[in-house]
């Protein structure tokens, strides 16, 4: 986020003399003597007017501010879940700047009814890593997402997206933790409130009320529970707040059928869209026996101040696990790990330092020195390097074809010469000759750096000196057949190239980057500038399959910007048009990022990225 690094520290568990749960951090209990269930069906969802205010809608959304030991959300989906008459979809989002570990977590839910014990285990199956920012969770089906903002909530709330209706108020009494509770929060609740949102809290303090009143809410006072006389309700004030939008099924086009096309289409056809992918060629023209040869690795990035691109390539690893661990056969990531082995004993220290400074949780990275780490990847290593346990090794081709199979996705296989704004609405994808392939509400151009050219018709590009920068970089990998009984490397090997696992009787090194090349060929030269890259930092003989046969080849195109970040965003000026390109070498950790960020501003859903991510992604 914006402004110096702060680390994030877990809340530790706790218990008052009446085996109640209690943060000594700020010397309150979790929830009062009602219980945790009653305390938020009382409060929160009658103090919303919920479940009524729900029924019959497309989607709803609540926000909560303080999401603790997660227990108002149970309450919430569990009455969800029991309504018939509940909206098609339900989303969540909450604020915690002290999040729990999974352990004492579960340790919390053992104590509810047995009714929610199955949502509880839903959401242990799912719970991320402790990191700061945004963490976007899938559950019971699709229909309900909850997105999770872990950080100080001054900071977090600027960043958050989303347009809620209803307000759970539920931080620590005020006196105690006051930064919850300041005008400053409660102006940021305001922005990302729907007309008529409503606001409960068991806090009556006069200097709250008063400050909701500040921020644009009618407040009033209402009968509390179990020895507690009155809570607090609060609805928006007429004419503040966005205003409602019915969601409709919408036909998107998408052009490219790439990882970002495929990562696209399938995230907009999970939310009830249908879809249409452009492309002469694909991955579903390939024979499933080749390409289910290829490998390539989602290995998330990091750097001492946790920049940018760590923060992106941490959020797209989440949610290509959320999308794509589901799938099925090659398709299927395999959950592998990375190890990032350090060039230099000067690199280790420096990698060490990062991790000192960031303290993210082991669960994510955590450093092996060259014994731990040869131990863990099955071969000797020099210096050790960062273990990123959750890294995954995917075959694209194969991953490539099942996002393209899901069910409301239409691909034609012609090329796209050009596109068009209809008079009526919407757009129109032309033929090389002019002629209309076809008709879009939406349209997202993901295919690379060909994008470019299919604007040029409808917008000046200088006014995106982004377009400028873009550069299509050759390069190759090499695939070396491995007989071996034992799967060496056991996990990614990642430093100046990289080494994949053995699949199928086939294993990957790479790559290369050929910036300025006329053609993108697999030859001799790129076959042995992989093996000196691997041989400065792999002793030799290391990785049984490396360099003992002649290899085969596979080549390709790269879109790369000049700071490496993707292009994501809505056209400016151009209602329904949309770019999703310039992956460059991360093509893995945008994709499934990309689709859904698009799916969720396409749908007033929270977003699952910081409005500055999204920002430093726009078209520039």
């Amino acid at each position: 986020m914006s402004g110096p690094y702060e680390k994030l520290i877990p809340a530790q568990w706790s218990e008052d003399a009446d085996g109640v749960p209690l943060s000594e951090r700020y010397g309150d209990v979790y929830y009062g003597a009602a219980g945790p269930l009653g305390q938020a069906r009382h409060v929160f969802l009658q103090g919303n007017g919920l479940p009524q205010r729900w029924q019959g809608r497309d989607a709803f959304t609540i926000c909560e501010t303080g999401f603790g030991l997660g227990q108002n959300f149970l309450a919430a989906w569990q009455a969800w879940h029991d309504d018939p008459q509940r909206s098609a979809r339900l989303h969540y989002l909450a604020f915690e700047a002290h999040p729990f570990r999974l352990p004492d977590l579960r340790r919390a839910w053992a104590r509810l009814p047995d009714a929610v014990q199955p949502l509880a285990d839903e959401l242990a199956a799912c719970w991320p890593a402790l990191t700061p920012g945004a963490h976007r969770l899938d559950l019971a089906d699709g229909r309900l997402s909850l997105t999770l903002w872990f950080g100080d909530i001054r900071r977090t709330a600027r960043q958050a997206q989303a347009i809620a209706d209803a307000f759970f108020l539920d931080g620590f009494a005020p006196r105690l933790n006051p930064d919850m509770w300041s005008p400053t929060v409660f102006s940021q609740l305001r922005r990302l409130a729907r007309m008529g949102a409503t606001a409960a809290t068991w806090c009556v303090a006069g200097q709250m009320r008063r400050d909701l009143r500040d921020a644009g809410f009618l407040v009033r006072k209402a009968p509390g529970l179990a020895g507690k006389r009155e809570i607090t309700v609060a609805v928006l004030r007429p004419n503040l707040g966005a205003p409602l939008q019915r969601w409709r099924r919408q036909t998107v086009a998408v052009v490219g059928a790439g990882l970002a096309g495929a990562g696209v289409a399938h995230a907009l056809a999970l939310r009830g869209h249908d879809i249409q992918v452009w492309d002469p060629f694909c991955a579903l023209d390939v024979d499933p026996s080749v390409r289910r040869l290829g490998a390539a690795a989602l290995v998330p990035a990091l750097s001492p101040d946790d920049d940018t691109r760590s923060r992106l390539s941490r959020a797209g690893l989440e949610r290509a696990w959320a999308r794509w661990q589901a799938l099925g056969g090659d398709a299927q990531p395999d959950a592998c790990g990375a190890l990032v082995c350090a060039q230099a004993d000067e690199q280790a220290g420096l990698q060490q330092q990062a991790l000192a400074r960031l303290q993210l949780p082991g669960s994510w990275v955590r450093w092996l020195d060259a014994d731990a780490a040869g131990q863990q990847a099955g071969v000797p290593v020099r210096h050790g390097g960062l273990w990123f346990p959750r890294a995954l090794q995917v075959c694209p081709g194969a991953l490539t074809a099942a996002l393209l199979s899901q069910h409301g996705i239409t691909r034609h296989a012609v090329r796209v010469g050009g596109v068009q704004a209809a008079a009526e609405g919407g757009w129109r994808l032309l033929a090389d000759d002019g002629r209309v392939l076809g008709t879009a509400d939406q349209l997202v151009l993901a295919n690379a750096r060909h994008a470019a050219l299919l604007l040029e018709g409808l917008v000046s590009l200088a006014d995106w000196p982004v377009f400028a920068g873009m550069t299509a970089i050759a390069g190759q990998v090499s695939l070396y057949p491995s007989s071996s009984e034992r799967r060496l490397p056991s996990c990614i090997l990642s430093g100046n190239g990289y080494c994949l696992p053995p699949r199928h009787g086939w294993a990957v090194a790479g790559s290369t980057y050929r910036s300025g090349a006329a053609d993108s060929v697999a030859d001799q030269s790129g076959h042995h500038d992989i093996l000196e890259r691997l041989g400065a930092w792999l002793p030799a003989g290391a990785v049984p399959w490396l360099g003992r046969a002649a290899p085969q080849g596979w080549a390709g195109w790269r879109a790369a910007t000049r700071d490496h970040l993707p292009i994501v965003d809505a056209v400016p000026a151009l209602p329904g048009l949309w770019l999703a390109c310039a992956y460059g070498s991360r093509g893995l950790s945008w994709s499934a990022l990309a689709g859904d960020l698009i799916g969720a501003r396409l749908d007033q859903e929270p977003w699952p990225i910081e409005h500055e991510l999204q920002h430093r992604i726009r078209l520039r």
